[in-house]
């Protein structure tokens, strides 16, 4: 936009942006020629101040308002102004009210300046004199601001008025600069155009007069918001309810479990933690001497179980729901005739090998997100193939050319879930609500597409089963540049959003950009976390929406209003600020009905995520995630502002309970009137230089503007264009940049020496050092202050697949510890990382808990088999039970019991579903955490990586017929040795009883309670590997004999649980030598 040397002003937060008539001759008619307004609300005129101006009420919009009416409004009234809604700020000699800042005759129009520059503008500046550079501007003119580089940290670069002389170059600028130059040469000052009356910029005009109307208009559609919420027997007696605006208006509210429910649960835990204390008291001073190791050891792993439990169980203290209002989101956002003021949403798609992932899968989730029910110009998809698959980006290329046909299908029926291959599939009367004529007609075209889509995609992987020896070639004859996976250069495509592709109704469709970073050897490339971080400054370049939604290859959106209900917590103008991410739960399809593996993890997205969620929020599990950018810069959250402090008058001034407040008062104000007096002094200072047509050159700005870039680079990176959409709050990319720059600065985000000498994957975007980048990441954001939201809509918002046979489920659980104990292990570990920040107590009890129960398998294991080495020598872990010791015994039990049972009321789980889940639990600390914390020692302190292969071995037909399949790992050895040795100690003590008479029955009965609770915690996983035949694979029972004879041969060698000294002989009271 060419500027022409016309005065630029606008309010970003108001999306106003007005370019005022001037040329040379034109001159600044004064504030005294606008004397004679009359007031909007009383009709009166509107009085000259002191000054002989004229009085302004509101300094954001100068809405006219008499003084009397200005204090009326503020005394009884909302206290803002009627038509921006910004709170009336106190003039000099108003009475004060409640709100009000407690200085002495201050006034609160002023502004307190730090001095500081604005990062946006010194990017902006960077950014502009790189990409104007040849376009006939001089790179040397710089522009001043009014405010002389001393800003106020909450002030925005498009706020300020600059006057912009034709001779400096900047005539296609929007945005002005925060620099001055030294050589640039007074001008004379300049008068606006004498035939043109200011009224027609909207005072006393015509013009005016439509605002009037706009905005009454405006409170009528408040008015009829409030309405809506209000039942229809309800009246509304209160007067001032038109004027409610829908800004106070939530979009979402919390739903507290109710106190029937949880207060039960609340003393229960009090209750089990008093029971704990009393059953180590006993334990502690009731020994077993014939078998003291025994004893020994018993106590050290109950010992640790208890805290254990206090780092699972205390986050859960204040759960909470939540429930959204998508049609107040409507209402606020999309009014009818006008654009849409939805914010705009990056989604991230990430994918590595499409063998493992297949492309179809990843087409149906990248067409659910094109159909989402969201506005087409605020949604771009960015695919991150980190492989550099050619058979990726074909089956991409497809899928781009069907959403053309699909995404209008979707949108035109309202049909869910909007994958294809999900939608096709589910079992339900696909007609149920639909009464568009040509619906069955349409959809049976839909489905003979997509069946050849399938088909397209299907060819393109059975030809990507075989390489050529010469690599792969376009169909230009061009060498595909991927043919090297772990050397190749950085590549980008945009599919769809450019001009001219449309879909079949010539509607515009969603951006789509396929994404492949440039990989070379000798570069760490971080995985996971690095191909995110490349996805973020990608499209921070190309479109740099305020918000990202990342979701794994296999996770589809189930429920197109998905966004939305993000939106309703990330866009609330009251809560929303503060909110880093919002996390919806992982649901799955494809698991069997009984979830022998528990797979859904209900327990812990139902339960664990409710409770964190009334705290500081949930933490972030990988995927089904919507971020606010800002927050992934590692930017800190907005500090609340206190109220202001209350003065006592009920006293005497001379009375010691008010005296302290007063002292500080004045002690405040005093040091507020100094440093008002220095910024007003600043300011007249630059307005008379303008006003005379100077413009005066600041080193010290140039230096502060050249530090802060230096710092913005050093934090993010060489890209100017990437830096200045960093600090853009609000998003969107610079105007004056050609795509074909965009696409070059695009390009070298994605190069591998981009993050040298950077925080990325230290401070920004997700971080780096563990195979579980989510925690990390969403743990640097809750020590930035930030808090986080769980959305669990009705219908749930993503759905993916599973691993459901046994080997496979305990790898993936293998991952997720290891990635703990990595983080265990390192400087950001929550044990002592973060004090200091805005990370709350019961969070960081949360965070500890996800670091160290890998550590849990090694007590758990030892415990496991104290059973066994029971049955087998005839000792046991406690002396002879008491009544105080039975009774102690069964409340233990009994509240672990009744807890399991108000955790699965309140938390809408089924028995099943928990049982499942204690199941899993003694499952995996038996197994892959066991080999996940030496793994990770190995790693960390070692430097020995070292992996666990997994081969199929044999396969089923039918329904789940994955369930049924084994894949032999050493994951299963633990977990059969525990099993094999249980059932022995059980043969071998039934045995011992039968032979030993009625008398040994009593003291076997613990010993084969406690056998058997191992058994039947370890039942899914015997079940898993009998298979669908019935029968234990032969290399686990020989491995697993093998190991427990030698175990059982060492027992006998040693016997390390029973006294010393010889055998005991006892006289056994027959007369022999008779």
């Amino acid at each position: 936009m060419n500027t022409g040397g016309r005065l630029i002003a606008g309010s970003h937060n108001r999306n106003e942006f007005v370019l005022i008539n001037a040329d040379e001759n034109a001159r600044i008619r004064s504030l005294q020629e606008l004397s004679g307004q009359t007031c909007q609300i009383c009709g009166d005129d509107i009085e000259l101040s002191v000054n002989g101006e004229l009085f302004v009420a509101c300094n954001e919009c100068a809405f006219p308002v008499c003084r009397p009416c200005y204090e009326y409004e503020r005394r009884e009234g909302n206290q803002a102004c009627p038509q921006c809604k910004t709170r009336y700020k106190r003039i000099k000699g108003s009475p004060r009210v409640q709100g009000d800042d407690e200085e002495d005759d201050d006034d609160d129009l002023d502004l307190d300046h730090d001095g500081m520059m604005d990062p946006e503008l010194v990017a902006e500046a960077a950014l502009s004199s790189r990409l104007n550079t040849g376009r006939g501007g001089s790179p040397g003119s710089q522009i001043p601001l009014l405010t002389y580089g001393d800003e106020d940290d909450d002030m925005y670069s498009d706020r300020h008025a600059l006057i912009v002389p034709p001779s400096t170059g900047y005539g296609n600028r929007v945005h002005p600069a925060p620099f001055t130059d030294s050589s640039y040469a007074p001008s004379q000052a300049r008068s606006m155009v004498p035939q043109k009356d200011i009224a027609e910029y909207g005072y006393g005009s015509v013009a005016w007069k439509d605002r009037m109307e706009v905005w009454k208009k405006r409170q009528a559609e408040k008015l009829h918001v409030i309405k809506h919420d209000v039942n229809d027997d309800e009246e509304l007696d209160d007067p001032d309810m038109p004027m409610m605006d829908e800004g106070r208006q939530p979009l979402s509210r919390k739903l507290p479990i109710r106190s029937s429910r949880i207060n039960p649960y609340r003393m229960l835990i009090l209750c089990r933690l008093a029971i704990l204390c009393l059953f180590f008291h006993y334990r502690i001073l009731h020994p077993v001497n014939d078998a003291y190791g025994l004893w020994l050891t018993s106590v050290v792993c109950e010992k640790w179980f208890p805290v254990s439990w206090i780092l699972d169980q205390f986050p859960k203290w204040y759960p909470i729901q939540r429930e959204t209002y998508l049609d107040r989101l409507s209402l606020r956002y999309e009014k009818e005739g006008k654009p849409s003021g939805l914010a705009p949403v990056d989604v991230f798609v990430s994918t590595v090998d499409p063998l493992k992932e297949p492309p179809l899968i990843t087409a149906n989730t990248v067409l659910s997100i094109l159909a989402v029910d969201y506005p087409v110009d605020k949604v771009a998809c960015y695919v991150s193939d980190d492989g550099a698959a050619m058979l990726t980006f074909e089956a991409l290329s497809d899928t781009a050319e069907f959403a053309r046909k699909w995404v209008p299908f979707c949108k035109k029926f309202s049909i869910e879930p909007r994958a294809p291959e999900w939608y096709f599939c589910q079992k339900m009367d696909y007609l149920k609500n639909k009464v568009h004529p040509s619906f069955v007609r349409e959809r049976r075209a839909m489905k003979r597409d997509y069946e050849e889509f399938k088909v397209k995609i299907n060819a393109l992987v059975a030809t990507a089963q075989k390489v050529p020896e010469e690599g792969w070639t376009m169909q230009d004859g061009t060498p595909w540049p991927g043919n090297n996976v772990r050397d190749h250069p950085g590549m980008i495509q945009v599919f769809l959003g450019h001009s001219g592709v449309r879909d079949t109704d010539g509607n515009e469709l969603p951006r789509l950009v396929y994404v492949s970073r440039e990989k070379r050897p000798g570069f760490d490339h971080h995985k996971k976390a690095g191909a995110m971080n490349s996805l973020i400054r990608v499209s921070a370049v190309l479109s740099n929406a305020p918000y990202l939604l990342n979701v794994d290859c296999d996770h589809y959106i189930n429920n197109s209003k998905a966004i939305r209900e993000a939106m309703c917590f990330m866009m609330d103008p009251q809560s929303g600020k503060k909110v880093c991410y919002v996390q919806f739960p992982q649901r799955f399809d494809g698991i069997d009905r009984h979830d022998r593996y528990s797979n859904r993890n209900v327990v812990f997205f139902d339960i664990n995520m409710k409770g964190l969620d009334g705290i500081q929020g949930p933490i972030y599990v990988g995927t089904g995630c919507v971020f606010r950018r800002q927050a992934l810069y590692g930017f800190d959250a907005p500090k609340k502002k206190k109220p202001p402090g209350k003065t006592c008058n009920c006293w005497p001034k001379w009375c010691c309970l008010c005296c302290g407040l007063r002292k500080k008062g004045k002690t405040k104000a005093k040091d507020n009137k100094t440093n008002l007096k220095d910024t007003t002094s600043t300011q007249i200072h630059a307005v008379e230089n303008i006003q005379e047509g100077a413009i005066v050159a600041v080193s010290n700005v140039e230096k502060r503007s050249e530090a802060n870039q230096l710092k913005l680079e050093k934090k993010f990176g060489q890209s100017p264009v990437f830096v200045a959409s960093a600090v853009m709050q609000e998003g969107g990319v610079p105007r004056n940049a050609s795509p074909a720059c965009l696409l070059r600065e695009a390009i070298q985000v994605i190069s591998c020496g981009y993050e040298d000498k950077t925080e990325w994957g230290k401070e920004i975007g997700w971080i780096y050092g563990s195979v579980t980048e989510d925690i990390l990441t969403g743990f640097k954001m809750h020590c930035h202050g930030w808090r986080s939201v769980y959305c669990m809509p009705k219908r749930p918002a993503f759905k993916g697949s599973a691993p459901i046979n046994l080997s496979d489920r305990l790898h993936q659980v293998l991952r997720w510890a290891l990635g703990s104990v990595e983080i265990f292990l390192s400087r950001h570990c929550p044990i002592w990382y973060g004090y200091g920040g805005g990370l709350k107590w019961l969070e960081r009890f949360s965070y500890i808990n996800s670091v160290v129960y890998p550590w849990t398998s090694l007590p758990l294991i030892v415990y496991c088999s104290l059973p066994a080495v029971c049955l087998l020598t005839g000792k046991f872990i406690v002396p002879e039970i008491s009544n105080y010791a039975g009774i102690l015994f069964m409340l233990m039990f009994l509240s672990i019991a009744v807890t399991g049972i108000l955790e699965m009321q309140w938390g809408g789980v089924g028995i099943d579903d928990w049982w499942r889940n204690e199941q899993f639990w003694v499952i995996g600390g038996a197994s892959s955490h066991l080999f996940a914390l030496f793994q990770g020692l190995l790693k960390v302190l070692a430097g020995v990586d070292t992996n666990f292969t997994v081969t199929s071995k044999a396969a089923d037909d039918g329904a789940f017929s994955e369930l049924y399949i084994f894949k032999w790992t050493t994951l299963l050895i633990p977990p059969t040795t525990l099993l094999i040795i249980n059932i022995i100690g059980v043969i071998v003590g039934v045995s011992d009883a039968i032979s030993n008479g009625y008398d040994s029955w009593g003291p076997l009965f613990g010993r084969l309670f406690f056998a058997l609770w191992v058994i039947v915690h370890l039942y899914p996983f015997l079940k898993g590997m009998l298979g669908k035949q019935d029968r234990m694979p032969t290399i686990i029972v020989v491995w697993s004999i093998l190991l427990a004879s030698i175990l059982t041969l060492l027992w006998v060698r040693v016997n390390p649980f029973v006294a010393k000294g010889g055998p005991v002989l006892e006289i056994c009271g027959l007369g022999c030598g008779n």
